[in-house]
């Protein structure tokens, strides 16, 4: 008798157990896939064709036929001509020039303070995070009662300088800024401080003991053990607190709806306002564009360091 074998072809391997289950987990989580990269890919797609065109809902015509008024790249050579825009933009630099620094500093602080045990620490904590709780249209009612002319800020300043001072907050360009940022340090903070908390608990003890045995000073620890450990952690939380500054909205436009004048107009109440009231959706689409791809480059930036970090 003759025995017949038959051979299977060199270019085919038998189908793993392994690659059988990824190819089912692919063809169940596909439908998922899809429609997450729908959400997230459509909005970006019809803003730049928006920003391509002279597009308004005011024209009656539906958004999909916005080429019939296409003009190319006009909307951004507006943009980078338009003074109120660079003048939002650099108010937005401004505080979070100044609120990043400041919460990062009180957080890293009372996350020094938290990371041992001591009595009341829970207590402590649960109010340290209430900030945070509030609600920024909230916050923002709060803080316009507090910086009022008659208000509790002022009145706190009478009883130190034994003095009437009746400082008009949120009515002086000069002043107004001022007040936005202290709401925002009020309440954002905690943020910072839970971050950097979590950061400092996950340093090794091992390391921390070794060094006080060697008889090293909180000091010495604390920036040759604590902080490069914390390095990603430091990296991510500045990295979230940068991205949000552009979207303060909701505190500033009930403080000040972006007056007196545009003395307070962030980037975020800039586009509000071109918007809703001057319904200019094509230049709003070049803004929020532009804005978009200056977050994207810090968030790339962030995450770099971030691995570069966790690599050293």
């Amino acid at each position: 008798m003759t025995e017949v074998t038959t051979l299977m072809p060199a270019t085919e391997k038998a189908e793993t157990p392994a690659s059988s289950a990824a190819r089912l987990g692919l063809w169940l989580t596909l439908p998922a896939q899809l429609l997450v990269l729908f959400i997230a890919l459509f909005p970006i797609l019809m803003q730049v064709y928006i920003s391509l065109t002279d597009w308004s809902p005011l024209d009656g015509i539906p958004w999909w036929r916005a080429h019939e008024l296409w003009i190319g790249l006009l909307n951004y050579t507006d943009l980078m001509a338009d003074s109120r825009f660079w003048g939002a933009l650099w108010r937005t630099l401004f505080v979070m020039l100044v609120c990043v620094p400041v919460q990062f500093l009180l957080g890293l602080g009372l996350a020094v303070l938290f990371v041992d045990d001591f009595r009341g620490k829970r207590v402590l904590y649960s109010t340290l995070l209430v900030p945070m709780m509030v609600v920024p249209a909230v916050a923002g009612y709060m803080f316009f009662m507090l910086f009022q002319s008659g208000g509790p800020v002022n009145d706190l300043l009478s009883f130190f300088t034994s003095e009437p001072v009746r400082i008009a907050w949120l009515s002086d360009p000069d002043l107004a800024l001022i007040a936005v940022m202290v709401a925002d340090i009020w309440q954002w903070t905690p943020l910072m401080f839970l971050i950097l908390l979590a950061g400092m608990i996950s340093v090794p003890q091992d390391q921390q003991m070794a060094a006080i045995l060697l008889g090293a000073s909180w000091w010495r620890r604390f920036f040759t053990i604590v902080l490069p450990r914390m390095k990603s952690i430091i990296i991510i939380a500045l990295a979230i607190r940068v991205i949000e500054i552009f979207k303060v909205f909701d505190t500033l436009f009930i403080m000040t709806g972006g007056g007196p004048g545009v003395a307070t107009e962030t980037i975020s109440v800039y586009i509000y306002k071109v918007t809703q009231q001057e319904l200019i959706w094509s230049y709003v689409a070049a803004i929020a564009l532009a804005i978009l791809i200056v977050l994207s480059v810090v968030s790339i930036f962030a995450i770099k360091r971030m691995q570069r970090g966790q690599d050293g």
